[in-house]
Parts: C-alpha cells; structure tokens; sequence
C-alpha cells in the first residue's frame, strides 16, 4: 500500500525535532559571522575612469570617430592588463605584488556605447587600492602614445581615499543571511530523515496504522509525573 504523509504529521515531525530546526540554523548563522568578521581578510575597491577621445587638429567629431574609439576600448583593456603597463606601475610604487598578481586585482569594464573606461583595483588595504588604480590611469595614458603612437587618452576622474571607506567583501549580513537559509532547509531535511529512520511505535495510532489492527486498550504508567501509555 503505498504510503502519504499528511500536513499534520508533517508538523508533528517538525514539533518532534523542533530543538534541531532551532540550533542548526542558529550555529550556522553564528559560524558565518565569526567566519566573516574573524577569518576573513576584508577587501577594499577603488575605481578611476580615463576617457577615450578623437585628437585631430580641428577637434572635428562625427560618429565614425566615436566608434573607432569605442572599437578601440577593447584593445585598450588588454593593453592596461600588459606587463607593459603593470610592470611600471609595480616598480613605481615598489609593490611586493608579480604581475599575475597585480593582475588578479585589476578589473576593466566600459559600459555599452561608452567611451568611458573604468579601472577598478581591489586590494587588502584601501589607500593601496587608491594609490594602484590612480597610478594605472597615468602610466596607461603616458604609456600609450608611444605603444600606439597615439595621443587619445586622458584621465576623467581619478580615485579617492575617503575618510571611513567600507570592504567590499566579505559581506557578513549576506554571509549569515545565507547560512541561516541553508541551515535551515539542512536542518528541515535531517529532521524528516531522522523520523523516516525512526522505526519505534509511539503511540497507538501507529499501531493501527502499521498492523492494521485495533487498539482494545491502553495501561497507564503512573511511575511518572506525566502520564504515558504502554500499548497492548
């Protein structure tokens, strides 16, 4: 015969196991935020944006220029990510970083028909993330006129150190956000797992239910302040 489960016995079972439901979510919760504000390194981001324009003589513009500049963003982002580029700025700044490092940190994004170029540095201490970025900025457009024998590049807005900056990760609140959930939904699971292991008869109920037979009667045990009933 095959076997439902009912909303009611559903609640029983979670009524059952309710002191696990509780803790596992709680632990979780508390291992995320000792985790995240304890154990992991806090990282800062700083962002500079440089401006890819037309240089000619009569400053003339239409948008054939424009979309020269916009096609030449691409070629520009991997230029900003080249030794080339990265291997100066770490000499300049006497950074302790390689190059596949310095790398790592460095994000290079442009939004769509843009000629605007964002540089994005990510590093453990905020004034070092604002000194890479700024320092990529000016390098890059020292650097490109004679890599590209052009003079098309200058530097729109430069980072800032500001007075209480704020890590971009970890984020504890969405840290402990998420292992409350998941904590949850484990807790839940190994709740439902436990009872379908439980093979024990509780009361008569389940004795009909598993023999199929009825219940004649029932014998108090009085040995304890609550009353519980031995089957027969």
């Amino acid at each position: 015969m095959e076997e439902t489960i009912s909303l009611k016995e559903m609640f029983q079972t979670i009524m059952r196991r309710l002191k696990l439901i509780i803790a596992l979510p709680v632990l979780a919760v508390c291992l995320a935020g000792f985790v995240s504000f304890f154990l992991l390194t806090p990282i800062y981001q700083s962002s500079t944006q440089i401006l890819v324009n037309h240089s000619n003589d009569n400053q003339s513009f239409n948008s054939q220029d424009i979309r020269t500049n916009i096609d030449l963003i691409n070629t520009y982002s991997v230029i900003i990510k080249s030794p080339a580029i990265l291997d100066k700025v770490i000499d300049n700044l006497q950074l302790e970083d390689t190059y596949s490092q310095l790398n790592e940190r460095l994000q290079i994004n442009s939004e769509n028909n843009s000629q605007v170029v964002n540089i994005t540095v990510k590093h453990e201490k905020p004034a070092m993330a604002v000194a890479i970025a700024n320092e990529i900025a000016l390098v890059f457009q020292n650097e490109i006129v004679e890599i590209m024998n052009v003079d098309n590049v200058s530097i729109l807005s430069t980072a800032e150190l500001g007075e209480s900056p704020s890590p971009v990760s970890p984020n504890p609140m969405l840290n402990m956000a998420i292992a409350f959930v998941v904590g949850l939904m484990g807790a839940v699971g190994i709740a439902f797992l436990l009872d379908y292991l439980d093979t024990t008869i509780k009361d008569e109920k389940e004795v009909e239910d598993v023999l199929e037979l009825p219940v004649l009667g029932v014998i108090p045990n009085f040995e304890k302040s609550e009353e519980k009933k031995l089957i027969v």
